[in-house]
């Protein structure tokens, strides 16, 4: 069919529904070779999602494997490598070299973008997010978000093409989400080394589970400590490990609740918009949740990057949750004004 008054459809909309068709075709039980190539007919995006599920592959057993003090790990020989976060930093710019589809890369360890010698797209990650809680065993994980061409700065969220994490915890899980594709997908890493499609959410409802972060501007930040005791008031389970990516994950796989982390006169941000939270918000709206970033009742999704090392405020979660953050920390927020912020049991 096509576009408004017989006009031919745009690409974008042509793009979208083929998108959307293919996505309807992929299904639970998919490997993640399978999922994308059934998902995008963009072969270097194929490649990209590919070669960074493998890197995420092998930090899984490598972050399982090192024996990790503050600054170094030890492997079974007693030799001193490199701390399990430059590994995985490593691991991760190795296998975006090897793609021949990146452009430029950079990460919260290297934040100014090295040239990686392929065509296509340019990648922005946190290797490994949580690092100074993996030797108390808690869940850690990758973050990454993919642009097209090879810029990183003048750039939006919205304008990725694709955005994941990989989740090191009891088990490890691939999860990703492609623009134009429907849904938010978790790949299972099975032991035989295959990912293989386990749960897709298009659907983020309400439900009183709360993560919050840096708790302690609730002490300077009136508007804050306002909205932590109406959670408490109300019988919110509380589910926090300290590590965003675990924290934000819970949100897709309980589908339900609300992560935030704010600042007050006397604590700073510390969230980097590039290599996490733009990533993540993609991650959250496409399963059919809301963010607010930057103190301004925008999406994350919708803050310039003007700096690789640009720093943030963010909350993640259903829309009810999010509006009713916006309401508590700003007074208002007009996105959601026709939202009711009811909240289920």
């Amino acid at each position: 069919q096509g576009g408004m008054l017989g006009m031919p459809a745009s690409k974008g909309a042509r793009r979208s529904r083929r998108g959307a068709k293919m996505a309807a075709r992929a299904e639970i039980g998919d490997t993640l070779d399978e999922f994308l190539e059934k998902s995008t007919n963009d072969l270097k995006l194929r490649r990209l999602m590919s070669g960074m599920g493998e890197a995420i592959r092998t930090i899984a057993f490598k972050v399982k494997t090192a024996s990790c003090s503050a600054t170094a790990c030890i492997n079974s020989f007693g030799d001193e490598q490199l701390a399990v976060d430059l590994l995985a930093d490593k691991l991760l710019f190795e296998a975006l070299k090897y793609s021949g589809v990146c452009e430029q890369a950079c990460s919260e360890e290297v934040p100014e973008p090295l040239e990686m010698g392929g065509k296509g797209f340019s990648v922005a990650f946190d290797p490994l997010d949580g690092s100074s809680i993996v030797d108390t065993d808690f869940t850690v994980g990758t973050i990454f978000g993919v642009w097209p061409g090879s810029a990183l700065t003048g750039v939006t969220g919205r304008d990725q093409v694709a955005a994941a994490m990989g989740i090191y915890g009891p088990r490890t899980v691939y999860c990703l989400t492609l623009s134009g594709v429907p849904g938010t997908h978790e790949f299972l890493l099975q032991d035989d080394g295959k990912w293989v499609h386990v749960k897709e959410t298009f659907e983020i409802g309400e439900g009183k589970l709360f993560s919050p972060g840096n708790l302690r501007a609730t002490f300077d930040n009136p508007a804050y400590d306002k909205l932590v005791k109406y959670w408490v008031e109300n019988q919110y389970t509380l589910r926090y490990t300290g590590g965003m990516v675990p924290d934000v994950f819970q949100i897709l796989v309980k589908e339900k609740g609300v992560f935030s982390n704010v600042i007050s006169p006397t604590t700073k941000a510390k969230l980097r918009l590039l290599f996490e939270v733009a990533p993540l918000a993609l991650l959250v709206e496409q399963a059919g949740g809301a963010s607010s970033c930057d103190g301004k009742c925008v999406s994350g999704l919708d803050i310039e990057v003007t700096a690789h090392d640009q720093r943030t405020q963010i909350c993640y979660g259903s829309v009810g949750e999010v509006k009713r953050f916006e309401e508590y920390l700003y007074g208002k927020s007009p996105r959601f004004e026709a939202v009711e912020t009811k909240v289920a049991a």
